[in-house]
């Protein structure tokens, strides 16, 4: 590190001290809540699809959703004049959906030579700032969607899609409502044919289909995250068909505006092959209120500083029932010509 970056790093040890209140960012702190939230609000500006879902703090480690939903219809009316009385129904839903958080760690390093580089631009602390909060942004995305378990000692190789740092939401359905899980389209076992011959001809069949999973009184600001390889199989099929038809080529495109009746988006960071209908609401990050440690090393061992990050941290869906999925890794695209893969 030469003498204008250890001036700049000084300068952001200096300013992170003085923002998160400590004497001294190189031994390891809490973050106090009030901050904390602002460290998570800049974290999910990193993040468009982060912005549209919850990302909410809570006290304890464990514990039940704590935005509930209205489970069904409320309204009625009942003949008093005799014994009978009314009977208020539970508006927040008959499940009893727990969440469980579990320390995340996201620690990352810059090299001196990296830190060279940057330390020209008259912005520095606030691109060092982004770095590590775009890191903790998509991997948020990525464990949301591939989270399986929640292992003691985590291992990037063997998971890279960090599989095994926590469990996210299709993980959170498969334990709590596995029937909205739709695991095999019946053509054959553990399988879900999409294309010409299969179980579903294109992803309006799906949607439509899905749909119907959900109860009609919580299909409100529905939306269909489609994965980029289905989007993109279907999309091709229908260019094919179209030579230099300004016609057909604008019909192709509106017929790409809605899929089965619903808005629809590809997330970041969402399996090629997925296919989701809930809505935005729907789904959940929740962290613990003072859990978020912090800690910066400077390791000329290794010719580099360390930013230490860690915090407790969970993904939720606040009500089962009005999510519903494809088991994505059960996914085969038809390859027209007969084949499946």
């Amino acid at each position: 590190m030469n003498s204008h970056s250890r001036k700049q790093y000084s300068a952001l040890q200096a300013n992170l001290a003085k923002g998160y209140g400590v004497q001294n960012v190189t031994e390891q702190f809490t973050v106090e809540p009030s901050v904390e939230q602002r460290l998570q609000d800049k974290i999910v500006e990193q993040s468009t699809f982060l912005q549209k879902i919850n990302v909410i703090t809570v006290d304890e480690m464990t514990g039940q959703n704590i935005l509930g939903y209205a489970n069904g219809p409320a309204s009625g009316r009942t003949d008093t004049s005799g014994d009978k009385e009314r009977v208020p129904v539970n508006l927040l839903g008959m499940d009893s959906n727990i969440f469980t958080l579990h320390q995340t760690d996201s620690d990352v390093y810059m090299l001196y030579s990296h830190l060279d580089a940057w330390a020209k631009f008259h912005d520095f602390q606030e691109r060092y700032a982004r770095y590590v909060q775009a890191r903790i942004a998509n991997d948020r995305e990525v464990i949301g969607w591939n989270g399986v378990s929640a292992a003691a000692d985590t291992n990037i190789t063997t998971y890279p899609l960090m599989q095994d740092v926590n469990k996210g939401w299709l993980q959170y359905m498969r334990e709590k409502r596995a029937a909205n899980i739709l695991a095999e389209g019946g053509s054959v076992a553990g399988a879900i044919k999409v294309g010409t011959d299969g179980d579903f001809k294109s992803i309006d069949h799906i949607v439509a289909d899905l749909k119907q999973g959900i109860p009609k009184w919580l299909r409100k600001d529905l939306v269909a995250l489609v994965g980029d390889e289905l989007v993109g199989t279907e999309s091709t099929g229908l260019y094919k068909a179209i030579v230099d038809d300004p016609v057909k080529k604008l019909a192709a495109t509106a017929s790409l505006e809605k899929f089965g009746g619903l808005p629809w988006e590809t997330p970041s960071n969402f399996p090629g092959r997925g296919l989701v209908i809930t809505s935005y609401s729907n789904l959940s990050i929740y962290t613990q209120s003072g859990s978020w440690r912090r800690n910066l090393k400077d390791k000329p061992e290794k010719n580099r500083v360390e930013d230490f990050n860690s915090r407790n941290e969970g993904y939720t869906v606040e009500n089962t029932e009005a999510f519903v999925a494809l088991e994505f890794d059960n996914v085969l695209i038809s390859d027209g010509a007969g084949g499946w893969a």
